[in-house]
C-alpha cells in the first residue's frame, strides 16, 4: 500500500517571524512530524516561551533571537550553524495604505522585510543545503495578494509577487542539488498581525464575501501545508505555489 511520508524525523528546520501568529505554529507542528526547530524572531522572550512549549510537549527546539533584516548577521549566524533541512522563510508584515498614500517609509519597511530580507535569509540557507548536499526544503511564506490585486495593498501584493518570481528562479538553479522551493498563500489568516484590520465590520464582510468557504483562515490551516511540503509528501513538488486561500483566487 502505497503511503505519504510526513516523517521529519532527524530534520533540522529554521522558522523565521516564529515568536506567533503562522510562524510559531508552524515551528509547533513541524515539531510535532519530529524534526528539531529553530525558532528565529526578533523577539527573545517570545521564541523562548514558544520553544520551551515544544520541548514540553516532548518535541526538540532551540531559538535564535535576531533581526533577520540584518542580512549580515543571519548569515554569518546560519554560517556558524550545522546545515538545516528545512527552511520556512516566514518574517513579515504590512502597513495597508492607498497607493497615493505610501510613504517612502511603508516601503521600505514591507520592501525590506517582505524582500530584501527574504531573498538573503534563503540565500543564506540555501549555501548550506548546497553544501551539505543533502537536498531539503525551502518554504517561502507568500499570500494569495502574490497573485491578485487588492485595494491598499500595492507595496504588500508588490513584495509578495516578487516573492513568486524568485521562488520559481530558486527552484530552477537549485533544482539540481535535490533542494526544493516552494510558497504557501495563506487568505487572510487571523493572527496578533491581522487582527486589526478586522475591527472595520465592512472589511470583514467584504473579505468574507471573497474567500468562498465562508470563514476567515486559522493559522491550523496553513501548518499542513507546510509539513506537506517540509516532507517527502512534497518530494517532486518544486517551483510550485501552494493555495490556501479558500477560493478566494478560483475566480
Amino acid at each position: 500500500m502505497m503511503q505519504a511520508n510526513f516523517d521529519l524525523t532527524g530534520k533540522r528546520a529554521l522558522i523565521t517571524g516564529a515568536g506567533r501568529g503562522i510562524g510559531r505554529g508552524v515551528a509547533e507542528s513541524l515539531a510535532s512530524a519530529g524534526a528539531a526547530v529553530t525558532l528565529c524572531a526578533r523577539s527573545s522572550a517570545e521564541i523562548t516561551e514558544a520553544a520551551e512549549a515544544i520541548a514540553a510537549a516532548g518535541g526538540t527546539a532551540d531559538t535564535l533571537a535576531l533581526d533577520v533584516t540584518d542580512a549580515r548577521a543571519f548569515a554569518r549566524e546560519i554560517d556558524a550553524r550545522e546545515p538545516f533541512d528545512i527552511f520556512v522563510n516566514n518574517a513579515g508584515t504590512n502597513r495597508p495604505a492607498l497607493v497615493q498614500d505610501v510613504t517612502e517609509e511603508d516601503f521600505d519597511l514591507i520592501i525590506g522585510l517582505n524582500l530584501r530580507a527574504a531573498v538573503f535569509a534563503a540565500q543564506a540557507v540555501a549555501r548550506g543545503m548546497v553544501r551539505a548536499g543533502r537536498g531539503g526544503s525551502i518554504i517561502n511564506m507568500s499570500s494569495q495578494m502574490g497573485h491578485i490585486g487588492a485595494a491598499k495593498r500595492s507595496i504588500y501584493c508588490a513584495s509578495k509577487w516578487a516573492i513568486e518570481g524568485f521562488s520559481k528562479s530558486m527552484a530552477i538553479e537549485l533544482g539540481p542539488h535535490g533542494i526544493r522551493v516552494n510558497t504557501i498563500c495563506p487568505t487572510f489568516i487571523e493572527t496578533p498581525l491581522t487582527k486589526p484590520y478586522f475591527t472595520d465590520d465592512a472589511f470583514h464582510q467584504e473579505v468574507l464575501g471573497k474567500i468562498k468557504l465562508g470563514r476567515l483562515g486559522q493559522v491550523q490551516d496553513i501548518v499542513g501545508a507546510a509539513v506537506f511540503l517540509a516532507s517527502d509528501a512534497s518530494a517532486l513538488t518544486t517551483g510550485s505555489a501552494l493555495m490556501v486561500d479558500g477560493g478566494w483566487t478560483a475566480e
